[in-house]
């Protein structure tokens, strides 16, 4: 059975290996192949936004409660967390498109407020969110006994 902590903890290895991705990518961009840079920066964005469709699945039509496992410090760092991910994935698209296009004005501006939001996330996400059960043991033992 699919749980809250376990779709976090899925969500934190995903963010890891796709900001490895990124790193990769800004690599790329240092040893001069932006080929490869483009390359990794659409693995990146495929990759991304097929973990937001699968997380939306869990959560929407599979009824899993990310949140039901938190106690009250760790919603209010869910509410932060969510704070950079929910603008990441317009940034991420717009991101895509502008290196697409060749617009590297545009590409280097917009890649400035993506890197904010994606530290912002990753930080949030890695380190203030919870991927075990942080309830007292006489709530969680009733939850899982439902």
């Amino acid at each position: 059975m699919i749980t809250g902590p376990s779709v976090i903890l899925g969500l934190k290895v995903a963010v890891a290996l796709v900001t490895l991705i990124l790193i990769a990518s800004a690599i790329a961009l240092v040893v001069n192949k932006p080929r490869l840079h483009g390359i990794l920066n659409t693995l990146m964005t495929v990759l991304t936004l097929a973990a937001v469709v699968i997380f939306e699945v869990i959560i929407r039509f599979m009824g899993v409660d990310v949140k039901e496992h938190m106690n009250d410090d760790a919603k209010a760092a869910l509410r932060v967390h969510l704070c950079f991910v929910i603008p990441l994935t317009p940034f991420l698209i717009w991101m895509l498109i502008s290196g697409w296009k060749r617009r590297i004005k545009m590409h280097l501006a917009v890649s400035v407020i993506f890197l904010t939001l994606w530290i912002g996330m990753f930080i949030t996400g890695m380190f203030f969110l919870p991927h075990y059960d942080q309830r007292p043991a006489k709530a969680a033992q009733s939850v899982e006994q439902k």
